[in-house]
């Protein structure tokens, strides 16, 4: 018998994955006809968002610290993740042409940086356990899709495995980040400190700000 927290956090995800026809850029890194200059965008996308959540989850690893404890290991093991995401996200710029003065020069997309936005309206104003579910659910889609990137790149693109890093990591599944979500999930659970209808809503905003940043990248094309 699984516990309520594994089943609540596999019925949200469920319930809250995305359209497919939400996410038009994918598809076109999939088969090769999104345009290098394009994988160049996301690329300095990416070096705003990356930085961004890295310090939320930090924080909401703080916050959670006395109260949330299970909370407060997930979330550093997400600013950990970022730290190391930041690492492979140069080789992945580099092989898009992007250097330093384009980075430097670059000026981001509103509707990229929705999401960032928000996850850190949510470091300062939500529950963890809320945080928890809601994130935890938006992560099943971002890692499909980098998995579908990575694949795209390499064939599609000719990109090394350097190159790919960045979307290999976020792709590959975590057994102990899994199981950190629904230890954090059973506490809040268990210590009513859990809203499930709060974090359906900022689950379903995460969905939406991330459908943003992809629409954005893709009218930019």
């Amino acid at each position: 018998m699984t516990h309520p927290a594994r089943d609540l956090l596999r019925t949200t995800t469920a319930d809250l994955a995305p359209d497919p026809r939400s996410n038009p850029l994918v598809p076109r890194i999939a088969d090769g006809t999104a345009p290098r200059s394009t994988l160049a965008a996301l690329a300095l996308e990416q070096s705003w968002v990356i930085p961004s959540d890295r310090r939320a989850f930090g924080y909401l690893a703080e916050r959670s610290l006395v109260r949330d404890p299970e909370a407060a290991v997930f979330f550093g093991t997400l600013a950990e993740g970022e730290a190391l995401a930041e690492e492979r996200l140069s080789s992945f710029a580099r092989a898009c042409g992007v250097h330093e003065t384009q980075t430097a020069a670059y000026e981001p997309l509103p509707g990229c940086q929705a999401y960032p936005g928000y996850v850190a309206w949510l470091a300062i104003n939500a529950a963890p356990a809320d945080v928890v579910l809601a994130l935890t659910a938006n992560f099943s889609a971002w890692g499909g899709y980098c998995a579908t990137i990575a694949r795209g790149l390499r064939t599609q693109y000719g990109f090394t495995d350097e190159a790919c890093a960045f979307f290999d990591f976020f792709a590959e599944p975590s057994p102990e980040l899994e199981n950190q979500a629904t230890a954090a999930v059973r506490a809040g659970l268990d210590a009513g400190r859990l809203d499930e209808t709060s974090a359906r809503r900022y689950g379903r905003l995460l969905q939406t700000y991330e459908a943003m940043f992809w629409n954005a990248l893709t009218a930019a094309l």
